[in-house]
């Protein structure tokens, strides 16, 4: 099913079985819409306060929810270069 005929689903009081299967298969299309749409913005360079805010949560929720997924895209933001160090640890 797509994702209207789901909604349709999930909003059918004649049959909860199936009602709550589409309520579940709803959820596991949004998780994964939001993981996607996460990822994007901290790509483009937002700050997990901007995500936040956008999704109506708090800065601490989302990182903890997505900061380990994420984790390759979190690690270089876009627009940033590595700086090599030296051995006191400062950039040269």
């Amino acid at each position: 099913m797509d994702a209207p005929q789901l909604a349709l689903a999930a909003t059918d009081t004649s049959d909860s079985s199936r009602g709550l299967r589409a309520v579940a298969a709803l959820r596991r299309l949004l998780e994964t819409l939001e993981l996607r749409q996460v990822e994007r913005a901290l790509h483009q360079g937002a700050s997990w306060s901007e995500i936040a805010a956008d999704l109506g949560v708090t800065r601490q929720a989302v990182h903890k929810k997505y900061a380990k997924r994420l984790r390759d895209v979190v690690a270089e933001p876009a627009g940033t270069e590595q700086v090599a160090t030296d051995q006191g640890g400062r950039g040269r």
